[in-house]
């Protein structure tokens, strides 16, 4: 009697008409595949970083004026994340990129909640390196939201 199940080294079955991977990220979500509302590239999510770490560190480095700031200018790096998207769905870097957060299972504002939790995954940087199927970091996975080009 053959077996029905198969086994745990056959794999899933090749369906041709089965996409495991989505025409363009952001299909899942119900995101336009280009313009306004669609799915920022890594390298834009990347340099909107660098440019919110630069802001910060130029911050930090006018309040301790000498020696070391680099804690400082991790918590400075913190509270603009969290009061940017929470008070503006953006942060300045990603206000220079043309990007924006937003939350992908309503159309309303991110919120405290869910912009804290989006940075204290962020300030472990590893969870924004791995993506999802729709290129969604881990970070924005767990918290519901989605950085897209806001123009």
């Amino acid at each position: 009697m053959a077996r029905i199940t198969g086994s745990w080294l056959s794999g899933p079955s090749a369906d041709p008409g089965d996409s495991a991977t989505p025409d363009f990220p952001g299909e899942y979500l119900g995101l336009p595949q280009t313009g306004a509302g669609s799915l920022a590239g890594m390298g834009r999510r990347i340099a909107a970083l660098f440019v919110d770490w630069l802001i910060a560190l130029g911050i930090s480095a006018l309040i301790v004026r000498s020696g070391s700031a680099s804690s400082l200018t991790m918590l400075v790096w913190f509270v603009i994340g969290v009061g940017g998207v929470t008070l503006f769905g953006l942060t300045p870097g990603q206000y220079f990129l043309r990007l924006r957060t937003v939350r992908v299972d309503a159309a309303v504002p991110v919120g405290f909640v869910r912009a804290l939790a989006r940075q204290m995954l962020l300030v472990f940087v590893v969870p924004a390196l791995f993506t999802d199927a729709d290129g969604r970091g881990m970070h924005d996975r767990a918290t519901g939201t989605a950085l897209v080009h806001s123009r």
